[in-house]
């Protein structure tokens, strides 16, 4: 039961910690269950492959960008070069002629396809050439849509690696090129940008020297289709892991509709098929070794149903004891009154009238008994259960058998287990073999009525001159109360079946009838609901009988 049932409340500071846990994970012995491991995998499958393809591009990039700057300034280096040797100096004027320099820019201006901005020493520009490339790399509309999705991604990310708007390019001034500050203080510098179309352009300035004299600077940009191009294959590859992933998480769905949805189906066409009454307890799928919610569910339907059957079984039995059990008054009453019509005399009409009297009383009797416990079990699923202190109940009990005029006061009850009393002139001794209380979990009302339906079967057995002995025992987790009278012996084939419906063995002197076989009955049905025991035994000595020993076996509190 301990696996169904989670009993125990968490304790400690983190109890709102661990309430949630057992909120959303159905308790704090089992965080994570199978099926949770696999719904979980399903949907983070996907998207922890479009992830590492995300990553994947980023360092792709990275990497790309970096290789091609690495190129770049070699060639910058080497128009530097060229550009600082071919370019004049007038020995008398100390004048930098710079058509020289211009020409040889162009021409290694077409032929690499860079764009070039060559400025004097005073910073000013003197000469430009703008390629202007108007083709842009063609792409698949679900490449582009793609692309466009995972940018929006890019830019949720916390650490994301964007490039820096390229700069419009107008003016004169050196200062509003990037780059070229630093070219005028003896630096080569080189940058990436981001265009308006979303082109890769990459930009270097560095300074023309030439015998330790500085003739100005160079402003190289570049726009790399090349990058483009390589970049728009890895996203094309992105879209195709992407499709995969898609694909992969649709047939982990039907595989999760397969492991979830069509076994919740056979329970319930199973449970269906069991509220029809065409199928049984063995007809529910089982499902067990699957060991995750699903398992338990067809588990539990399992034992539920033969619970249910039981329980229908034992209530078909019931009502044919209960119909045969009534049907004995009610021949008796008939034969009573259809002879009632043919005697004459007198004393015989009152004896009928008395044996009908008798089973009127036999049948109220039976019907209260009956209803008492037709009711049994409905109720006590009902009934709270509280801590119930033994020794006050035992007390209260003896008490409630004396007279009115005999029952003692409040210190009759708090006095200790050794305790003395006589009913209906049977002297009831009570004991324990422990001095402290004993305290058990129940519903006080159902354990009261199991001992005082046992102690009224001990007076009606026990022979006046001879005591019954109630005594409690605390043996670990359980407490063990055992009634004991001085009886006749109860055959060793009935101690089973006294506690049967309407089993009933009375003694010679007590009138047919008196009662209605339910009462051991009860006492048994309370105490298995309690997850208790009851037994009877005889009591020999040297082979010889000396009594009878009713025991009841209860959990502690």
């Amino acid at each position: 039961m301990s696996r169904w049932l989670r009993l125990r409340r968490p304790e400690g500071n983190h109890f709102e910690i661990n309430h949630l846990l057992d909120y959303y994970w159905g308790g704090s012995e089992r965080r994570l269950t199978g099926l949770t491991l696999r719904i979980m995998a399903v949907n983070a499958i996907a998207l922890l492959i479009l992830m590492a393809g995300i990553l994947h591009l980023g360092q792709y990039q990275n990497r790309l960008i970096e290789t091609r700057l690495s190129s770049f300034e070699t060639e910058l280096n080497l128009i530097a070069a060229t550009l600082s040797e071919t370019t004049e100096i007038n020995a008398d004027t100390k004048r930098i002629e710079y058509s020289q320099t211009i020409e040889i820019a162009e021409r290694y201006s077409s032929i690499l396809n860079h764009s070039f901005y060559i400025f004097d020493a005073q910073g000013q520009l003197i000469a430009k050439n703008v390629i202007d490339v108007h083709d842009t790399p063609q792409t698949l509309q679900s490449v582009e849509t793609l692309i466009q999705m995972l940018r929006f991604v890019l830019s949720l990310l916390p650490e994301k690696d964007t490039l820096p708007s390229f700069p419009e390019l107008s003016s004169e001034d050196m200062r509003d090129y990037p780059n070229v500050p630093g070219a005028f203080k003896g630096q080569t510098s080189l940058s990436a940008w981001q265009g308006e179309t979303s082109r890769v352009y990459l930009s270097a300035a560095t300074p023309l020297v030439k015998d330790n004299t500085l003739l100005g600077a160079i402003f190289l940009t570049r726009e790399s289709h090349d990058i483009e191009q390589d970049i728009i294959r890895v996203w094309n590859d992105i879209l195709w892991i992407f499709l995969l992933t898609l694909t992969l998480t649709i047939l982990l769905s039907i595989y999760l509709s397969g492991v979830i949805a069509r076994p919740l189906k056979r329970l319930a066409k199973a449970a269906e098929r069991v509220r029809k009454g065409q199928a049984g307890a063995n007809d529910i799928p089982d499902l067990s070794t699957r060991y995750d919610e699903i398992g338990e569910l067809s588990l539990v339907l399992k034992q539920m149903t033969h619970a249910l059957w039981d329980r229908m079984d034992a209530t078909e039995r019931f009502a044919a004891d209960v119909a045969h059990e009534l049907k004995n008054p009610i021949t008796s009453m008939r034969s009573a009154a259809e002879t009632m019509k043919v005697v004459k005399k007198a004393a015989d009409r009152k004896k009928l009238m008395e044996i009908i009297e008798h089973d009127i009383s036999r049948m109220d009797r039976l019907i209260t008994d009956i209803a008492q416990a037709s009711r049994l079990d409905s109720e006590l699923s009902r009934e709270a259960f509280e801590k119930i202190d033994l020794q006050n109940l035992l007390h209260t009990l003896l008490n409630n058998h004396q007279a009115p005029l005999e029952r003692q006061s409040e210190d009759f009850i708090a006095q200790g287990w050794a305790l003395k009393t006589t009913i209906d002139g049977v002297d009831v001794q009570l004991s324990s073999t422990t001095k402290d209380k004993a305290f058990l979990m129940g519903v006080q009302t159902r354990i009261y009525q199991v001992f005082e339906n046992l102690i009224s079967n001990a007076l009606t057995f026990s022979p006046k001159d001879k005591p019954i002995l109630v005594t409690v025992k605390a043996a670990g987790r359980y407490i063990d109360i055992s009634i004991e009278n001085e009886g006749p012996e109860i055959p060793d084939n009935k101690l089973e079946t006294i506690f049967k419906r309407f089993y009933t063995q009375r003694p010679d002197h007590e009138s047919y009838g008196r009662h209605s076989g339910l009462g051991l009955y009860i006492c048994r049905e309370i105490i298995e609901a309690h997850s208790g025991k009851i037994r009877a035994e005889n009591i020999t000595d040297a082979g010889q009988h000396k009594g009878v020993r009713f025991t009841v076996t209860l959990n502690a509190a």
